[in-house]
């Protein structure tokens, strides 16, 4: 219950930040535009606050936190005030137009550039990607990649971190042709470059993971089968285990790893399980019956109720870099231009079919990130807050009708024509795009929902 409210809150502090900052861009610009905004709304349906300021704004906080909106004085919505018409939207030049219109995804954009500033200025550390194993049959193998080996690029790209090695494989999603690896051995500076075809590489649809896809397995510490937590009433406490005790045998089975104990335990719900245990220096048998634990799928898997003791990672392995103001707005700079890219790359994969739609990703997922970023510290929650507003930039510029992007198409169609584009195709475009948003939503929705 407290991970679900947690994942809530840090789902709706994520949504209120981006939605705000975007329509502060609509309404910051219109008022330098000389327009009359009449609302400015964080949210939708019945507002819990509002207040008026000086200029006769009304602001709004609503029930309803999954979007917002900035109400502008327009002739095109209803009937407008003589003393008004001077500061309506549409009798605006066709660049003041413009200008209101891109101003909120550029908020986004900068509000990213912030965000990685402030991750880069605190120090980015990540932990190396060091092959532990390459699965037969794979690009990993084609490329002649070794256990061992460390993967110091891609493509000619640095990848220091897991996180970086991740984004450069993204960006070859659904591609064909060579992919290049620069790797190195531990305790050696020489660096060799692999190549291999990227031909038969498929990417698992409902759990991407282009590093595992790729037939990488990177390398890990041992997680020893040692109890951190047994919870009380549980088949591990009834068996008399507790805090600090290791696991040894499983029926008569010796223990190598944590993972290989709970997969012995998930695969036998309610089946007795004779077990050794080691408590300092004494040894003890025991029996569990894991609990049977009926899945999503109608599948049954066992739990006994006890955390493990999570190993910390070695010196050797931890990449560390520190950036001054300056290096860190450099970086922050060059990330929001990066992740621009795979944003945009991604989409137009997408569209041309290159990738399957079922990469989509809708609000459950979304929610589901902004709690595992927020577990993992504050630094990785900014990083997921930034890709997030870069992908509602980007997102919001297509030229969609609805869309800020189907807007600025309009205006510059006109800016070029000389006179604005009919209503009728204007009316036909909105229906045609919001036809497409709400399916592209429903697919959204409708993988998320696959995907628990």
């Amino acid at each position: 219950m407290i991970d679900t409210l947690q994942t809530i809150f840090f789902t709706l502090v994520a949504l209120g930040v981006l939605v705000t900052i975007h329509e502060f861009g609509h309404f910051w610009v219109a008022r330098r535009c000389g327009i009359k905004v009449q609302r400015f709304s964080i949210g939708f349906g019945t507002p819990f606050a509002r207040w008026q300021d000086s200029k006769g704004t009304e602001f709004v906080l609503a029930v309803l936190p999954l979007g917002g909106y900035v109400k502008m004085v327009d002739e095109r919505e209803g009937e407008v005030a003589p003393e008004d018409l001077p500061y309506a939207f549409n009798r605006k030049t066709v660049w003041q137009r413009i200008a209101v219109v891109s101003a909120g995804p550029l908020a986004n954009f900068l509000l990213a550039v912030v965000v990685y500033w402030m991750v880069f200025l605190g120090g980015v550390q990540g932990v190396a990607p060091i092959v532990d194993a390459v699965a037969p049959g794979s690009v990993a193998e084609r490329a002649g990649i070794e256990v061992g080996q460390e993967i110091i690029a891609v493509d000619g790209e640095p990848t220091p971190t897991w996180q970086t090695l991740g984004e450069q494989l993204v960006m070859r999603l659904g591609e064909e042709g060579v992919i290049t690896f620069t790797v190195q051995y531990p305790d050696s500076s020489l660096q060799y470059q692999l190549e291999a075809e990227l031909r038969g590489w498929q990417i698992d649809d409902a759990n991407p993971n282009p590093i595992a896809d790729m037939g990488l397995t990177l390398f890990t510490p041992r997680i020893a089968p040692v109890a951190d937590q047994v919870v009380a009433g549980e088949p591990a406490a009834s068996a008399g285990l507790q805090a600090g005790d290791r696991i040894l045998t499983m029926d008569g089975e010796a223990v190598a790893d944590w993972q290989s104990w709970v997969a012995y335990v998930r695969a036998r719900p309610g089946q007795v399980i004779a077990v050794a245990v080691a408590r300092g220096e004494t040894r003890f048998s025991t029996q569990i019956t894991p609990r049977s634990v009926v899945q999503e799928d109608g599948s049954a898997i066992g739990q006994v109720g006890m955390s493990v003791v999570i190993p910390t990672w070695p010196d050797s392995l931890l990449r560390t870099t520190e950036y001054g103001p300056l290096g860190a707005l450099t970086q922050a700079l060059r990330q929001t231009w990066k992740t621009t890219h795979m944003v945009l790359d991604s989409v137009w994969k997408m569209v041309t079919g290159i990738i399957s739609p079922k990469h989509l990703s809708g609000p459950i997922t979304i929610a589901k990130v902004a709690g595992a970023s927020a577990d993992h510290g504050f630094s990785a929650y900014l990083g997921f807050l930034a890709l997030l507003s870069v992908s509602l930039g980007v997102l919001n510029l297509l030229p969609i009708p609805v869309l800020d992007g189907g807007h600025l198409m309009y205006y510059i169609v006109e800016a070029l024509k000389g006179s604005p584009v009919s209503e009728k195709v204007q009316m036909a475009g909105y229906r045609l795009g919001l036809f497409l948003v709400v399916g592209l939503m429903v697919i959204a929705l409708y993988n998320d929902v696959m995907r628990l």
